[in-house]
């Protein structure tokens, strides 16, 4: 379809909390141009308000850099249990180019959303996967690694980014 626009921090429309994808909404242009934005970029998972549009769907694809495409939507997703032990993980953001930075979260969720099929679905994520399904639902609720973070971590980090090209 198309390569889409990914806003970069501090754009306003990535601290928007996003609406819920209506049962009769079109989505499947939008989920196309994602994945097309998300492969060129070239990124793991990409969340809807990161091209501009404030609707709860991401995608994302936790093998294709090393293996075989293996493509998933989650639409109105949202975490239903989580692990109580925290991992903490250098995190990169499309939105943020070129920073990484240490975000602690929970080491395994259970998700429930909605996939592009129309179907419900629950699946269990860890290790890497965990992160990426807990920081693209960030995104839908308006925050981004920068808010993960300790006011020191952040100052640092927002100077580093500050001085590295955009």
């Amino acid at each position: 379809m198309a390569v889409r626009r990914i806003l970069t921090w501090p754009d306003p429309g990535l601290s928007v909390v996003c609406e819920p994808v209506g049962w009769n909404e079109d989505v499947d242009a939008l989920i196309a141009d994602m994945f097309d934005t998300m492969y060129d970029a070239p990124g793991r998972g990409l969340a809807a308000p990161q091209v501009g549009v404030a609707k709860r769907l991401f995608v994302m694809d936790l093998t294709w850099k090393a293996g075989p495409r293996s493509p998933v939507v989650m639409i109105n997703p949202q975490i239903i249990d989580s692990a109580p032990t925290l991992q903490s993980t250098p995190e990169g953001c499309l939105s943020i180019p070129g920073l990484l930075v240490d975000v602690e979260r929970p080491e395994a969720v259970i998700m429930a959303w909605t996939d592009r099929s129309g179907l419900l679905r629950e699946e269990e994520f860890t290790g890497f996967g965990a992160v990426c399904v807990q920081h693209e639902l960030d995104h839908l609720d308006g925050i981004v690694t920068f808010d993960r973070i300790t006011p020191e971590a952040r100052k640092a980090a927002e100077a580093s980014y500050a001085g590295s090209p955009q």
